[in-house]
């Protein structure tokens, strides 16, 4: 029995389009017939890392936790997103190691664009000293060293990134690419 199920792991600064790019991938993924479920940061926060707060070691216990589900879905056959920022480098490798059949996809957008865009206003309060330990202010954020994929957000639409990152999923044999068949893809 082939294994189909495989975690796609986004990393980035909040404001990035992790989120944007989770939804698009998940639609794209579910009309070529596939079982996927997305786990975003926010969302997660709410019901499964309830009561943690942003330290280091909450932060580093939330996003196992996400990497736990992913890694049970995953050994079910089911497409796991991840959309979370993840800010340290060793807890993602971590989870690469765990999870096995991992692409982790950085969202790479400046600081001065993601400040710009501030779709939530987070950054505006934690620059008026609002919020403490906001990830790429006043906490580090580690970008990955050798991510399957790299797209960024503020040179690019979001269509063409999630293009790029189907793309790479064929190339590393995660999703094949036949011909056409009714406007499907196997």
């Amino acid at each position: 029995m082939t294994t189909t199920g495989f975690t796609i792991w986004f990393t980035g600064l909040s404001g990035a389009g992790k989120s944007t790019l989770a939804t698009i991938l998940e639609r794209e993924l579910r009309a070529r017939g596939r079982k996927v479920e997305t786990l975003d940061g926010d969302v997660v926060r709410t019901h499964l890392s309830k009561g943690l707060g942003f330290s280091k070691e909450d932060r580093d216990t939330n996003i196992r936790r996400i990497g736990w589900v992913c890694e049970v879905l995953t050994r079910n056959d089911v497409i796991a997103i991840a959309a979370t920022i993840s800010p340290y480098r060793a807890v993602r490798e971590e989870l690469r190691q765990r999870i096995g059949r991992f692409v982790e996809v950085f969202v790479d957008c400046p600081l001065e664009v993601v400040i710009e865009r501030d779709v939530k206003g987070l950054y505006r309060k934690a620059l008026a000293g609002e919020i403490r330990h906001f990830t790429g202010l006043d906490d580090p954020y580690e970008p990955p060293l050798n991510p399957e994929v790299i797209v960024r957000t503020a040179d690019e639409e979001p269509q063409e990134s999630a293009a790029r990152i189907l793309a790479t999923l064929e190339r590393l044999g995660y999703l094949t690419r036949e011909k056409e068949q009714g406007g499907r893809y196997d």
